[in-house]
């Protein structure tokens, strides 16, 4: 072997080279490399980047980056080189390595299975994988520190290697797991505290919570990280109220028994302190009137250096009424503002806020990236920053919520991405990266109801474009990309069939924000014949249906609002019908009707997880009063020899009332009002809150024809319909059967109250999943007079939805219902698991 010209060691940090005094350049005659086990020698030389015939400085800095090149490879454990020969200018260059050992085999034990398989894949620990010294140490590593954020604080872990004999440089391994116990903590106690209770400022540990066998939901655990996160809530509790110089002087950490933990802090907590002068400097766009009513702080007020901050510029809340945004929402792009402290007299403390207001800015060029499927008009059309106009962070905000709000995209990754900021020219590039997403549903689905297998395919597209619907190149799988929505539904069993189709544009004639809208249906429903158990087509009952809708988006009193009309033709026919359904069972109805309702919706920003804002809807719909426009005395039927019928029975005329309901509801006669209203609340971190409040009621005009025996609503279940005869309108209430709230025929009057608490565990694009708890209470009525708010059913459970491109919304829920549903049941109606499954593509 010859002269060491440099080399590494596994233990070594860089490879260094040989000191040598003399070098000269020489040409590579060849290459030999020794100590291989698993690969080639031509593979070596591959990566080493030498080649026979090179030029090469001996020694000097180019073998020294061969050497590194080989070691970032994390292939080898120690790397040499040698002169194995030189003959004249000719040199002969021998590289020796040691193979790291491979990973044939790997087993962890003293965890579950289904644990063991998630640090397998989180650690990388999977056959082939070559075993260094650092990757070893990182693995330990990252286990114990996976337990410790557990609670774990004790958790051991051993990596034991042992060869494979099967073949060379491979290595078995065994990963043994000591969790130990999961570290509680026994007390949380404070010195030096006089203005608060200790209850009081435990409570503002969040993560940090002392073992309480009653609290089920947050585990007692210890975890550095959220500990001093605690310790800094603590302090901003103070500075809240108002002491400001409030300190931790120190923080002991008592380790009781390896599974316990007391905690002792020592508290400064200084005297209270309140605003003093609150001057404003550099303001020439704003008078201090105006920023004095933006930053709500008054002198004599506590001091609270925490609602000080949120008012000069609030980052939780990107669109909140701060100083900031006062002027990023008119054009004040490269404006500062500053609260300094100027002086402090007794415990009263003195504020100049200093804005520097730069130059104004515009918007100046608008760009939108990554829609691959949807056209720029439909993009363009949504964006609120038009090149030109002075720049608003206002705007920026509200185009990124209107872009979440189209479901094209993944709303979780529009990115505004700001680009050529300009003081001096005072402008600003703005680019929207977007990522495309599943817009496109189909539902297929089979099941028992209704007396039979029930087969049921949707399609809805819901970025369609119907201008290429006769392009055979825009079917990919379909045309889309124009924004628009198409429907196509079919149901259908041995005893019913429903067809319905539907088609709106939400930018009607391109230019405004009006959406045309309509659905045609058709139903057909067939009567059960107990002798044949099938189908008696005989006795038949039909709904066809037609609606034409438009909406218009309202600019008062703003623009989240928006104006919804329609108007609707139902036409129920009845062939030989007779169910306890309706009191006839041949002639039919006619129901046309004029529905308008006015909406508001700033929900923000994901439409499958919105975190903030609300929405709310209130409706009529509202036929003709007929009742005005005929001579016929509705109460008095009942009188008319023509309602009268012989009673083969008795030999007597008796009254026909499926005659007189045929009369009355030849032509329905109903004014129905609803209303729906959804909050959005962070609670804390994540976790969010949904308040949800709905409310219907059927009326009608004239008393003597009565409530009609369609548009009913029925409440109760997952408020999923398999399929709807007469317009009902089925309500969900988690925790009770399908429609159990209401009586057979449906209630003319429902009440509904919601409380869910929902927090995510992915919001990623391949998957969209979150958790939820749920509060409910409700109830169906007859009639106005029975309506009691306070008579409701309550319910609470859990559940859990996963919305993913390929498949769409599923979920369960498990409901309690605390009540009973009807007269049949004693006590409370117990357990109800709901299922919502639905397909996408």
């Amino acid at each position: 072997m010859g002269m060491l010209l440099s080399g590494v060691s596994i233990n070594a940090q860089t490879p260094s080279p040989s000191a040598y005094k003399a070098s000269k350049k020489y040409i590579i005659d060849s290459i030999i490399v020794t100590g291989l086990k698993s690969y080639e020698d031509k593979t070596v030389i591959s990566y080493s980047g030498l080649r026979k015939g090179q030029s090469i400085q001996v020694p000097g800095e180019e073998i020294s980056n061969v050497i590194q090149k080989l070691w970032n490879l994390e292939l080898f454990s120690n790397i040499n080189f040698y002169t194995a020969g030189v003959n004249g200018n000719l040199i002969t260059l021998e590289i020796e390595i040691e193979e790291l050992p491979t990973l044939s085999d790997v087993k962890i034990v003293g965890i579950k299975k289904s644990k063991a398989q998630n640090i397998i894949k989180d650690t990388e620990l999977t056959k082939g994988k070559k075993l260094s010294e650092s990757f070893l140490t990182n693995t330990k590593n990252y286990i114990i520190n996976k337990y410790k954020k557990e609670g774990f604080l004790n958790a051991k872990v051993v990596l034991n290697t042992i060869p494979d004999s099967t073949t060379k440089n491979v290595l078995k391994m065994v990963v043994n797991i000591d969790r130990g116990k999961r570290v509680k903590i026994k007390s949380i106690d404070f010195e030096g505290v006089e203005k608060f209770n200790a209850k009081k400022l435990a409570s503002k540990f969040k993560n940090t919570k002392k073992k309480n066998v009653v609290r089920f939901w947050k585990k007692s655990k210890f975890i550095r990280d959220d500990y001093q996160e605690d310790l800094t809530s603590l302090i901003d509790f103070y500075k809240e109220k108002g002491y400001r110089d409030a300190r931790i002087l120190g923080d002991t950490i008592i380790d009781k028994d390896k599974s316990e933990l007391e905690i002792k802090l020592s508290i400064e907590e200084g005297n209270r302190y309140y605003f003093g002068d609150i001057k404003y400097l550099g303001n020439a766009a704003y008078t201090d009137r105006i920023l004095s009513s933006v930053l709500g702080i008054k002198k004599g007020d506590t001091y609270n250096g925490i609602l000080l901050k949120e008012r000069i510029a609030d980052d939780s809340k990107p669109d909140g009424n701060d100083i900031t945004n006062l002027y990023q929402n008119n054009g004040y792009l490269f404006s500062n503002i500053n609260a300094v402290e100027v002086s402090a007299e007794n415990d009263t403390i003195n504020f100049e806020i200093r804005i520097t207001e730069g130059k104004l800015a515009s918007f100046n060029k608008i760009t939108v990236v990554g829609n691959d499927k949807t056209n720029d008009h439909v993009i363009f059309r949504e964006l609120r920053t038009k090149p030109g106009e002075l720049y608003s962070k206002d705007k920026v905000v509200r185009t990124v919520r209107e872009l979440g709000q189209l479901g094209f995209f993944d709303a979780e990754q529009i990115n505004p991405d700001f680009k050529n900021v300009d003081p001096n020219a005072g402008t600003v590039d703005i680019e929207f990266g977007l990522v495309e997403s599943g817009a496109s549903q189909i539902e297929l689905q089979g099941g028992y109801g209704g007396g039979g297998f029930i087969g049921t395919l949707g399609l809805s597209f819901n970025n369609f474009s119907i201008r290429n619907i006769f392009d055979k190149s825009s079917y990919k799988p379909v045309p889309s990309g124009d924004g628009q929505s198409l429907s196509l539904r079919l149901q259908a069993s041995q005893f019913y069939n429903t067809y319905s189709f539907s088609f709106s544009e939400p930018w009607l004639g391109g230019q405004q924000p009006v959406q045309f809208s309509t659905s045609i249906s058709r139903t057909n429903q067939y009567r059960y014949d107990f002798f044949t158990q099938r189908a008696d087509r005989s006795q038949s009952f039909e709904i066809s249906s037609l609606t034409l809708g438009i909406a218009k988006r309202l600019r008062v009193p703003d623009d989240y609002f928006t104006l919804s009309q329609a108007i609707s033709f139902q036409y129920y026919n009845l062939q030989n019908y007779f169910t306890g359904l309706f009191t006839f069972g041949n002639g039919n109805s006619n129901n046309i009707a004029y529905t308008i309702s006015l909406s508001r919706n700033n929900t923000a920003v994901n439409p499958i997880f919105p975190t903030s804002g609300s929405s709310f809807i209130i409706s009529g719909k509202f036929t003709p009063p007929f009742s005005l426009f005929s001579d016929t005395d509705f109460g008095n039927l009942q009188n008319l020899p023509e309602y009268k019928r012989l009673d083969t029975t008795t030999g007597e005329l008796v009254v026909d009332q499926a005659k007189i309901d045929q009369e009355k509801f030849k032509w329905l006669e109903f004014y129905k009002i609803k209303f729906n209203g959804t909050w959005y609340s962070r609670i804390i971190g994540k976790l969010i809150l949904k308040t949800q409040a709905d409310f219907g009621f059927l009326g009608t005009y004239n008393k003597d024809r009565g409530a009609i025996p369609f548009e009913r609503f029925f409440l109760g279940g997952d408020g999923m319909a398999n399929y709807s005869l007469d317009g009902r309108e089925t309500i969900a209430l988690r925790g009770y059967d399908n429609q159990s709230l209401s009586s057979r025929d449906g209630s003319t009057i429902y009440n509904k109250f919601s409380l869910e608490l929902r927090y995510p565990i992915t919001l990623k694009p391949s998957a969209s999943i979150f958790a939820l708890s749920f509060l409910e209470a409700g109830n169906g009525y007859n009639s106005f007079g029975d309506f009691n708010p306070f008579n409701s059913k309550r319910s609470a459970g859990a559940g859990i939805r996963i919305f993913m491109p390929a498949f769409g919304l599923l979920g369960i829920d498990f409901g309690y219902g605390f009540d009973a549903a009807n007269s049949q049941e004693t006590g409370a109606h117990g357990w109800e698991t709901h299922f919502i499954i639905g397909q996408q593509f």
